[in-house]
């Protein structure tokens, strides 16, 4: 097994992007200590028009991986992208170029290879709100990990919350 170093990042990247790009800040920024290494930047799926390519790009990456994050914002649970029938090679229920076919959305796939991996991936799972409410979790994930919310609420207002994100990660 390849030694694992990196930071995969899952999230439902159109509806959460906001809670993405905010980790990323507080990873790149002089002034915090949250430091990790994205596995986003390891490789990508050359053939984007098959769900099945993606999916072996994402395998790769977790596999480099030592922590998976999951964010879950209000559409986390509910995404389909990733479905083999959202493929243009999805025709009567196979695939035309013989894979397996799979009902998994991208962040299914990534949740269940986690659990999967758990014993070699440590689970973190984040809410891009102030609370934790696991019923937007992923079913398959959401007994695992540590849970803890991205924002923290002051004067009815939402800020984002470094220091819960950090205890989180173990940083």
């Amino acid at each position: 097994m390849a030694y694992r170093t990196k930071t995969y990042i899952a999230a439902d990247w159109d509806g959460d992007k906001n809670a993405v790009d905010k980790l990323c800040e507080w990873n790149d920024g002089e002034k915090w200590s949250l430091s990790f290494t994205d596995a986003h930047d390891l490789t990508q799926a050359r053939d984007d028009s098959l769900n099945c390519s993606i999916k072996a790009s994402l395998a790769i990456r977790m596999d480099a991986s030592k922590t998976f994050v999951l964010i879950v914002g209000s559409n986390t649970k509910s995404r389909r992208s990733g479905e083999c029938t959202y493929c243009s090679n999805f025709d009567n229920g196979k695939c035309k170029t013989g894979h397996t076919v799979s009902n998994d959305s991208f962040i299914e796939y990534e949740c269940k290879k986690a659990v999967r991996d758990r014993e070699n991936i440590k689970i973190v799972i984040l809410y891009n709100a102030a609370t934790v409410d696991k019923s937007k979790c992923p079913d398959i994930i959401k007994a695992y990990g540590t849970h803890a919310p991205m924002q923290k609420m002051k004067d009815g207002k939402h800020y984002w919350d470094y220091q819960s994100v950090k205890n989180a990660m173990g940083l």
